[in-house]
């Protein structure tokens, strides 16, 4: 099989790496970057445990080829803290104890920043139907929602 050469950006950084035709952007991140916090729920776009931000869309990344990141700007659930100060959703997440497991963890997060990035005000209907593509298999989302509001409400300075 042969091996293309990607480059892009990955949390800010630019990042080459090779992956073969077939290979996907999740299996990149995890086996040639070494950035195993997107997981591998389904690999049908189903759970959202792969989501990652790519150029400015949330996307399933095993839905997405290796290859399609060339040129890309990429930000995974490694780029979402600042060094070691964690950001509110990740900090609301563990406040309200909203994980169990940790599979669908990293892409709760990276889908509810998206969605705060686009609506930092948002209700409680839209946070949830902007993370239905998120499935969580331990918890009921109760946790998850209120992590995500509260995170939206510390952000805004409420």
């Amino acid at each position: 099989m042969s091996k293309h050469h990607v480059t892009t950006t990955i949390n800010g950084d630019p990042t080459e790496f090779l992956c073969g035709t077939g290979e996907t952007l999740l299996d990149a991140l995890r086996e040639q970057l070494g950035l195993t916090g997107s997981k591998e729920g389904c690999a049908s776009g189903d759970c959202g445990a792969c989501s990652v931000m790519m150029n400015g869309r949330l996307v399933c990344s095993c839905l997405v080829l290796g290859v399609e990141a060339q040129g890309a700007e990429i930000e995974t659930i490694e780029g979402v803290a600042e060094g070691e100060n964690l950001h509110p959703l990740q900090k609301h997440f563990l406040k309200e104890a909203a994980l169990q497991c940790g599979i669908c963890t990293p892409g709760f997060i990276v889908a509810a920043k998206a969605l705060l990035e686009r609506n930092p005000n948002p209700t409680e209907t839209e946070a949830r139907y902007w993370l239905a593509g998120n499935l969580c298999r331990c918890t009921g989302y109760d946790k998850i929602i209120r992590a995500v509001m509260n995170a939206a409400a510390e952000m805004r300075g409420a």
